[in-house]
């Protein structure tokens, strides 16, 4: 349901008339309005008679930036002639908190089915906001401008107390939009140097990489693969520099390819990696999906699991221990990391500063599925 403060209201009358009035053309026509009858008329009314976005008619009809002169009169003067008056009660009602937190979710929309870490952000997030009567308004966008367009639309309506962003890309839009409009409070969880200024919750992704080449150098692995998530995700990038670091300085041969962090993904890129010659004795996946759906398709290539060939995840859901041999991760409380966002967002909306928090830390936590690198490695 459309907020209060979106309604435009019609004058009300209380009597039958009839009146003769004029359109431009000169052709007459008469107008009966019933005894109490309510008209209402919404943004998008005034929008599509105006020309413009709904966000446009909010930005102007409440006096707020965002919008040229000449389109706030323009659109002032279509809603007056709409014949409507603004709703004292609605207006109040606006500024007042909506105890909601939003969340747009673009190219991650289609993964909730597909891998765990976004659902466990989630509940974490919610599970901590309804402690503190409030909500999570969860918005799926198609492609990231329409991500934007959503976003521009509760900084105008003031449908949300605060924003959290989640994978942000480089020069993100998202990032700009908010600067633009510092009076939205807004968590992005992302490295600082991805975040414009914005307030955030980071992971230590640098110190994880170095810890997992690390223990699968003092294993004696020398070639080392990397299926990473997607290429215009910020902390992929982050990840990618790590590893080359890490590799470079023990010494340690690196090939890093990039995918979806779905099942398909993973096979696509692990097949890939296994074709080279010589091929790497360990492949670190950016997500579990990604690494248990690399270990079946390693198996039906013939390697053994970890005899051939090692195999790390990031994260660490419950599907890390329901297969076998059980996975190898760097792992990290992402439920708590959930909580832990939504603490930093009600701060923001109580006006407290946040520059930059850390979210629970990573560790290595080993399991069956990496082990001593091969005696030799041939082609298969």
């Amino acid at each position: 349901m459309m907020p209060i403060s979106d309604r435009l209201i019609y004058n009300k009358r209380v009597f039958t008339r009839s009146a003769r009035a004029s359109d431009k053309d000169g052709i007459e026509r008469k107008e009966t309005v019933m005894a109490g009858q309510k008209n209402k008329v919404t943004i998008f009314d005034v929008a599509k008679a105006s020309g413009v976005s709904s966000s446009a008619v909010s930005y102007a009809l409440n006096n707020k930036p965002g919008v040229s002169e000449a389109t706030r009169a323009k659109v002032l003067k279509v809603a007056k002639g709409l014949g409507w008056r603004p709703n004292g009660a609605a207006q109040a009602l606006a500024r007042a908190n909506t105890s909601r937190i939003g969340v747009v979710l673009a190219q991650e929309a289609r993964l909730l089915s597909a891998e765990p870490y976004m659902m466990e952000l989630l509940a974490g997030l919610g599970a901590e906001l309804e402690q503190h009567d409030y909500s999570m308004l969860l918005r799926f966008a198609i492609g990231r401008d329409n991500e934007v367009v959503i976003l521009k639309d509760w900084i105008a309506t003031g449908n949300v107390d605060a924003l959290l962003l989640v994978n942000l890309e480089m020069d993100d839009p998202r990032v700009a939009l908010l600067n633009e409009y510092p009076e939205m409070p807004a968590l992005a969880l992302c490295d600082p140097s991805l975040s414009g200024g914005l307030p955030v919750m980071r992971s230590l992704d640098m110190q994880a990489v170095t810890k997992a080449v690390s223990y699968l150098h003092d294993l004696g692995h020398e070639r080392i693969g990397r299926v990473g998530g997607p290429e215009s995700f910020g902390h992929s990038y982050i990840r990618d520099a790590a590893f080359s670091d890490a590799a470079a300085e023990l010494g340690v041969r690196y090939r890093c390819l990039h995918a979806d962090y779905t099942p398909k993904g993973g096979i696509e890129a692990t097949k890939r990696l296994l074709s080279v010659n010589p091929r790497p004795t360990a492949i670190i996946y950016d997500n579990d999906v990604m690494a248990m759906a690399g270990m079946g398709i390693a198996r039906e290539m013939g390697f053994d699991i970890p005899g051939d060939l090692s195999i790390m995840a990031w994260d660490d859901s419950f599907m890390c221990t329901a297969v076998f041999p059980h996975l190898t991760v760097m792992g990290r409380d992402i439920v708590g990391s959930g909580h832990r966002a939504a603490q930093l967002l009600l701060k923001l909306v109580d006006g407290e500063q946040v520059g930059v928090a850390d979210e629970y830390p990573y560790e290595l936590r080993e399991r069956a599925s990496t082990g001593p690198a091969p005696a030799s490695v041939e082609q298969r």
